[in-house]
């Protein structure tokens, strides 16, 4: 019902999922969103995600998760976090990854302002958890959202952060992006 649900909205609105690759690279692995400058790209990430009949699981703060609306936080993939003490993310997430198979979201600017280069935190977790890092995108010009390039886990592995990086960032100047609020977007990412 959600994966009809989802195409149906999609198309509503004239947006469109563009996959680039296998559909089942998006079953098991790190979703690196990027641009991030707006809420709205949550959703129609979750939608796309929905509409392909996919497990999507996000990090948000656990006050989203224990509020009355928790219920409905977690049934759409909210995992909830308490920032206010230190955790271990990275082994976290690793562990999450050992229970079952998801996408978990990331979005590296760490916020939807503009950002000088992107957080570690997603490649950490790749390595950690043994899993490929997947590339998406929203276009906003364009109302599509790009989704499936997949870097392999042996890739992220054997390679250094530096050329994972610039083969992210070719990634996105490639495409074009072109966000909800470009000014919060710096497409140098590290």
């Amino acid at each position: 019902m959600k994966k009809i649900l989802a195409k149906l909205i999609l198309k509503i609105i004239g947006w469109k999922v563009v996959l680039q690759g296998d559909v089942d690279n998006l079953n098991r692995c790190i979703l690196v969103v990027a641009p991030h400058t707006h809420n709205s790209e949550y959703l129609l990430g979750n939608l796309a995600y929905w509409s392909l009949g996919k497990p999507l699981k996000v990090i948000i703060k656990d006050a989203h998760t224990k509020a009355w609306y928790g219920g409905i936080v977690k049934a759409i993939g909210g995992i909830g976090i308490d920032r206010s003490q230190k955790n271990d993310l990275v082994n976290f997430v690793a562990k999450q990854f050992e229970k079952e198979d998801f996408s978990l979201v990331i979005t590296p600017e760490g916020t939807r302002s503009w950002v000088p280069k992107w957080r570690k935190g997603f490649y950490h977790m790749a390595l950690a958890a043994k899993v490929p890092i997947v590339l998406a995108a929203g276009d906003f010009k364009r109302k599509t959202i790009n989704l499936g390039y997949i870097i392999p886990y042996e890739k992220i592995a054997s390679e250094s952060y530096e050329e994972l990086m610039k083969e992210i960032q070719d990634y996105y100047v490639k495409f074009d992006v072109h966000p909800k609020i470009p000014e919060n977007w710096n497409p140098s990412i590290y």
